[in-house]
């Protein structure tokens, strides 16, 4: 099951998660960055995600038919039985699309939720899918559902937290100068490519302070 999250349309990342027999196998989750693209859209990474995750298996099968690589060691090995992502039935559009393209013949699904957002049950191709609320299918769709979720949430909260504590570093930038700039630039490798001009129209920010964040970057820089 796949789930994409970003902050205000920056820092896209992916989460997969694993089920086996109805159970969680957290040894096979995986956290995917979003290379191919900036900004918010959740359809091209879906599909980017789905592109890395079956190229790296096929990779791997490939390793493991010359017999450089045993199949207890692969990492995307063996394909699942069916892919579950989460949203609507656009998001399994696209992600048909990106398995057609890599011709990959497993089912997709997605997981919807409602207007509280609770899941509510399966999308395909041809429309929402009736499942029983009070059934064990209904259950474990919603756990998958919420662990790849939770999954995405604390994958970015962690690099969220690691922006911020490099920002903490930096002298003159304090909690509301470190929001106004993750606001307004999105992500830390944005902050570190800023020209003064572009630093002085992030709210809160002054001459000395925006100097304050070149000469850091500047200096971490050199030192590596």
């Amino acid at each position: 099951a796949f789930d994409i999250s970003n902050i205000l349309g920056n820092d896209n990342v992916a989460s997969m998660v694993v089920f086996e027999n109805g159970k969680a196998k957290r040894s096979r989750y995986r956290r995917f960055k979003i290379k191919s693209f900036e900004g918010a859209d959740d359809y091209r990474a879906m599909q980017e995600v789905l592109y890395r995750r079956l190229n790296e298996a096929r990779v791997e099968r490939e390793l493991v038919d010359a017999g450089e690589l045993n199949i207890r060691d692969a990492k995307f090995l063996p394909l699942p039985d069916v892919f579950f992502v989460d949203g609507g039935k656009g998001h399994v559009t696209v992600a048909k699309e990106m398995l057609d393209m890599t011709e990959c013949d497993i089912p997709v699904f997605g997981m919807v939720k409602d207007e509280h957002h609770r899941t509510r049950g399966l999308v395909s191709l041809d429309g929402e899918i009736s499942v029983s609320p009070n059934s064990e299918f209904f259950h474990m769709i919603t756990r998958i559902q919420d662990e790849v979720h939770r999954f995405a949430i604390t994958y970015h909260r962690s690099l969220r937290d690691a922006i911020k504590s490099e920002l903490d570093e930096i002298s003159g930038i304090g909690d509301t100068r470190k929001k106004a700039l993750f606001e307004h630039f999105g992500s830390i490798d944005k902050i570190k490519n800023a020209t003064f001009d572009e630093l002085m129209e992030v709210k809160s920010m002054d001459k000395k302070s925006a100097n304050s964040v070149i000469d850091y970057f500047n200096t971490k820089k050199v030192e590596e």
